[in-house]
């Protein structure tokens, strides 16, 4: 039996479920990355190798759930909110797995060596993405509440304070990715120059999943707000 007719019963039933379920699965890819990272540091290539399959696994997940949505998104609801906002809801959540795929991607292939002195602050830069990730998927567990207040009351308040917490968490990531460069650049000139470029970009990636953690809560807050 097809998976769309389902898709369909589940938007009739609720417009978000399928949204909060694509969440759920870029939060779960994102969750990963600590456990992906300490591997790697431990040079424990198999065990980066098998974490690095479920989180591919988990991005195609996301990916179906994406096109399902796009697909079986209505295009007229009786809804507060549009059609459009909502699927560039589900394009900010998207990007969270995407990258995640690519830090993993572009480590095992190129079997990046990290300097071990820098181990722990790149566990807790990881860590610190996880976080930003897990606060943007717990707002989305309250847009079914918000979709029948009529985006009023009290989940507003709700949602907002999560929302505020988010930004903190991601400006933390932004001072650790400082700390990381500074850290990198005193040790770099002993390095390969090709592996420093990929460091760098290995740490701006890390930190652009938080950023698209704080995206997601920058669309709830525009829905709140319109």
């Amino acid at each position: 039996m097809s998976k769309l007719p389902i898709f369909s019963q589940l938007f009739a039933k609720s417009p978000v479920q399928p949204i909060q379920k694509h969440m759920k699965a870029a939060y779960e890819c994102a969750s990963h990355l600590p456990e992906f990272f300490e591997a790697v540091l431990d040079d424990d290539w198999k065990k980066a190798k098998k974490i690095g399959t479920k989180i591919r696994k988990l991005e195609s997940d996301a990916d179906d759930l994406k096109r399902s949505i796009r697909l079986n998104l209505p295009r007229s609801l009786f809804m507060p909110v549009s059609r459009t906002d909502l699927l560039e809801l589900v394009q900010a959540q998207d990007k969270i797995p995407n990258r995640t795929k690519d830090v993993v991607g572009l480590t095992l292939s190129r079997h990046m060596q990290f300097p071990s002195e820098l181990g722990p602050l790149i566990i807790e830069l990881a860590s610190k993405t996880v976080s930003a990730s897990q606060l943007a998927f717990e707002a989305l567990k309250e847009l079914d509440e918000l979709f029948h207040s009529g985006f009023s009351g009290s989940e507003i308040d709700l949602i907002t304070g999560m929302l505020a917490e988010l930004n903190d968490v991601e400006h933390e990531t932004d001072v650790l990715q400082g700390k990381l460069r500074d850290a990198f650049f005193s040790i770099e000139k002993d390095l390969n120059p090709v592996d420093v470029m990929f460091f760098y970009r290995m740490i701006e990636w890390i930190g652009e999943i938080a950023d698209n953690s704080q995206s997601v809560g920058n669309r709830l807050l525009y829905l709140i707000a319109k």
